[in-house]
């Protein structure tokens, strides 16, 4: 794959921005937002934050490398102008609206295959089995960590030079949030893991939800695949509708699908399986049955491309999960600390809970915190986490924020030892009082409890 070289000519056409100084012909390579990050020769973006503009940082940018920046909202003295002569600067009304503008014109260089993930939940970890497997056949670029909003959907774009294939992950907060994020991305195939509560707050239902998911499917041409969990209630209904609109591909493990897993064989740390209607012994390196639906589905998105199904096992063999989700690390004494708390809702949570239910032999504590932006629905949601902490049989529950109380509230009635925690603090001194050789400790909460504090001082 030829690399496209784009020009700072090319980015004023498409911004509609102004050269205030600098050469036209500069090449525009590698981009950086943040000033602290910049490399010799990268582009530097000054985005307008909520209460800071980033431009301002532009001289540091240069003074550490940096060949040009692109600002707003900012005046640049005759002096500046003269000190950084060799540099370039162009100005545009809005940074972030630049950075789409350019990302969605370098993408229409590129004819590539395109895989867009979206959903609920499984997001980053199917985003992370599907640019495994097509990277034993392709050079593949996918989405780091889970830069899936406005600004990382461009961030990734930007980092495509000689690669074959891109994965981008999509993610969103309101209706109209992923229609904006295709059209930059131009998938060719179109991937939802399921519809759950994430955000159900914004959104009002889980219907609304199939909605803004959906959307994903306006980027698509009409050759493009949508690769659908059939397991999915709202997803199945919505296939059943529309099988004779496009081009669906499904996966499941419950319901008649495309793709399917037979003598299934899970373990703590591991689990195989046969795929349905073939010899293939598929290896899946983490334990749960939804890291089972993700290999599925990279499967069928392999096969979209042709992959021979020897290097599609291999590379889901090989995958290896972003750090933050299902990061499972042995501390003293043989304990297990799962550490699952870059985000949470019901779904999320009631996998982490069913993973932590099927460990054997070992003592299950639950360490849970808020699930955050769910709205009139927070307290209804906690409590049907509460009643799956009852229904994986969890010996000690541990909570940790004002809306996890709900989940404690219901499950002190069958868990042996229920303990509500005010602070991090109190949680961390209450674990290291109570831990045992062998026990298995989940810890799971939205992201913005900061749960890797917890972990930290275990």
């Amino acid at each position: 794959m030829e690399k496209y070289k784009i020009r700072v000519e090319e980015i004023l056409k498409v911004t509609n921005g102004k050269l205030l100084i600098g050469k036209s012909e500069e090449i525009c390579e590698n981009f950086c937002r943040d000033s602290r990050e910049i490399k010799e020769g990268d582009i530097y973006l000054g985005i307008q934050g909520e209460n800071l503009n980033g431009s301002i940082y532009f001289e540091e940018a240069f003074e550490k490398g940096a060949k040009g920046a692109i600002l707003q909202d900012i005046s640049i003295t005759k002096e500046q102008q003269k000190k950084y002569q060799n540099k370039f600067i162009i100005l545009v009304e809005d940074t972030i609206e630049a950075m789409q503008k350019i990302a969605s014109y370098k993408r229409s260089l590129y004819s590539i295959p395109v895989v867009a993930i979206t959903g609920s939940v499984g997001k980053t970890s199917t985003k992370d089995m599907i640019a495994s497997t097509l990277n034993q056949q392709y050079g593949t670029l996918k989405t780091e960590g889970n830069y899936n909003n406005h600004i990382g959907v461009p961030l990734t774009i930007f980092r495509l030079k000689e690669q074959e294939a891109m994965v981008i992950e999509i993610g969103m907060n309101h209706l109209g949030e992923i229609r904006q994020l295709v059209k930059i991305a131009k998938p060719t195939v179109a991937v939802i893991t399921n519809i759950g509560t994430a955000h159900i707050g914004n959104l009002g239902s889980r219907e609304n939800i199939l909605k803004a998911k959906l959307e994903i499917l306006e980027g698509l041409p009409k050759e493009g695949y949508v690769v659908i969990n059939n397991d999915n209630d709202l997803l199945h209904k919505w296939y059943i509708e529309n099988k004779e609109k496009y081009n669906i591909i499904t996966y499941g493990i419950e319901k008649e699908s495309d793709y399917m897993a037979e003598e299934i064989v899970s373990k703590e740390k591991n689990s195989h399986y046969r795929l349905k209607g073939t010899k293939q012994i598929i290896e899946v390196p983490i334990g749960g049955n939804h890291f089972i639906q993700n290999s599925l589905c990279a499967i069928a998105v392999g096969n979209i491309f042709h992959m021979p199904l020897e290097k599609i096992a291999k590379g889901i063999a090989n995958f290896e999960l972003t750090k933050k989700r299902m990061d499972i690390q042995i501390l003293k004494d043989n304990i297990t600390l799962i550490k699952d708390y870059y985000n949470a809702n019901y779904d999320s949570m009631k996998a982490a809970l069913e993973y932590l239910g099927s460990m054997q032999k070992k003592r299950k504590i639950a360490v849970l915190g808020d699930m955050l932006e769910l709205g009139n629905y927070a307290k209804e949601l906690h409590q049907k986490v509460g009643q799956e902490v009852v229904k994986n049989k969890i010996d000690i529950l541990i909570t940790v924020g004002e809306e996890a109380k709900n989940i404690a509230e219901i499950a002190k009635e069958k868990i042996p030892q229920v303990i509500i925690c005010a602070s991090k603090e109190e949680a961390i001194k209450k674990i290291k009082q109570m831990e045992q050789t062998n026990d298995c400790i989940l810890l799971k909460a939205s992201n913005g409890m900061h749960f890797e504090e917890i972990a930290e001082n275990l």
